[in-house]
């Protein structure tokens, strides 16, 4: 992981104070800088052209949209419509950056599936799940354990308590996050995620009277009510030291910046309003088209298998192999940046179809039919193609390569 601070709250170095007049997302020319200088992984235009057609036509027959995010059973769901008043409203602002605070190595050292790291918890928020449970692993686990404290009356996601070390110790963090009795494996990077909470609790504290809407309502003042997604990003990564995902490649600064751009694209989707209402979003009017995908691990290797990208015979051998990549190493940072170029690929030729739909008068839902289509949303369908994989769906309707192992880096970015 990175250097910490001595002072959480230290003066920010001025190489982050943001750069209003650029609205170029620093994550997409990082990713193209590596690209273009690399000689590793390659981008494949015939299977970014069949795999926009893919994804385009099961976005539509599922009708997903950025209001997918509300139908999620584990996700604590905002009242709408959207009212910064109403205590819900807060809770679930505090509940995302928590989670976006936490997102980060969920992968497993264990080859099978028996024994990970998992958290038992219900299937859901709703009266409909109150009797049922299921075991979560990876991403879910973390899900399952907050949601989990939060039902035993620990506020955890409000960062005035978990910011406090005297109401809220190491020790009970650890107990927040425990495992199944069946699991063999902990939490990985427990100590590291101690440290990304008192940080981001303190500066929330701080400077934004603890929470994360206070965050927000920040923003909005500095930017006069008129701040984009990526202007919000840059935001986060000044405030927060623990969210600046960033390397040195060949003597350049790298971006990646995968949990500032989660966390904005979480805040986005849990409040956008539903495709047939045409109020404008309430915090991110002008939508997220600036944001990229979220440079992780599991999204490239979904990215390999539908042939967006090709992949050497040497790179597939040494991620057969389980071999870890430390963090910021070359092949490291080529992985996550062939990922970001590769969606922004895809997402060029799947708005083509959509306008070509629309100008055949072919109706569609906002979101997930005519309307443009941001990389934020295409990253969300990835994922969760991922995750229906490995439960065992079948992709059909499309070339794809064989499964390779995602490539294991331990570090708190991702």
């Amino acid at each position: 992981m990175g250097h910490w601070p001595e002072d959480l709250l230290a003066d920010l170095d001025p190489s982050h104070q943001l750069a209003l007049d650029d609205d170029r997302n620093p994550v997409l020319a990082s990713a193209e800088f590596v690209y273009k200088h690399a000689n590793l992984i390659q981008l494949n235009p015939q299977g970014i052209t069949a795999a926009a057609k893919y994804i385009h036509r099961r976005m539509q027959a599922e009708s997903h949209s950025p209001s997918t995010w509300r139908a999620q059973p584990l996700h604590l769901i905002p009242p709408m419509p959207y009212d910064p008043s109403h205590p819900g409203t807060k809770a679930t602002l505090d509940w995302i950056f928590f989670i976006s605070a936490m997102n980060f190595s969920f992968w497993s050292e264990r080859e099978d599936t028996f024994g990970r790291y998992a958290v038992q918890w219900k299937r859901g928020w709703s009266e409909e799940y109150r009797n049922t449970s299921a075991m979560y692993t990876g991403y879910w686990s973390l899900v399952a354990a907050v949601n989990r404290a939060l039902e035993e009356g620990i506020p955890i996601t409000d960062p005035t308590f978990f910011g406090d070390p005297s109401r809220c110790s190491d020790a009970l963090i650890e107990h927040i996050f425990r495992a199944d009795p069946s699991a063999l494996e902990t939490i990985p990077l427990l100590s590291d995620r101690i440290t990304v909470l008192r940080q981001t609790g303190s500066i929330l504290i701080a400077k934004f009277g603890g929470s994360y809407q206070g965050f927000l309502r920040a923003f909005n003042r500095r930017f006069l009510g008129k701040g984009t997604a990526l202007d919000a990003v840059k935001m986060v990564v000044e405030t927060f030291p623990c969210f600046r995902d960033e390397v040195t490649y060949q003597g350049r600064k790298v971006c990646f910046w995968k949990r500032p751009q989660i966390l904005i694209g979480e805040t986005w989707a849990a409040f956008h309003p539903p495709p047939s209402d045409p109020t404008p979003h309430p915090l991110f009017p002008r939508g997220v088209h600036q944001l990229t995908m979220f440079p992780d691990y599991r999204v490239p290797q979904i990215m390999h298998r539908l042939r967006i990208l090709t992949y050497p015979p040497s790179l597939i051998d040494l991620l057969r192999s389980h071999k870890p990549l430390p963090p910021a190493s070359e092949i490291e940072v080529v992985i996550r940046a062939a990922g970001v170029i590769g969606v922004e690929k895809v997402r060029q030729e799947i708005n083509d179809l959509r306008r070509k739909d629309r100008e055949a008068g072919v109706e569609g839902v906002d979101g997930a039919g005519g309307a443009e289509v941001s990389s934020v949303l295409i990253d969300f369908w990835l994922w969760d193609l991922a995750k229906a994989i490995e439960k065992g769906e079948v992709i059909e309707g499309i070339e794809i390569d064989e499964i390779v192992p995602a490539h294991r880096t331990r570090s708190i970015w991702y």
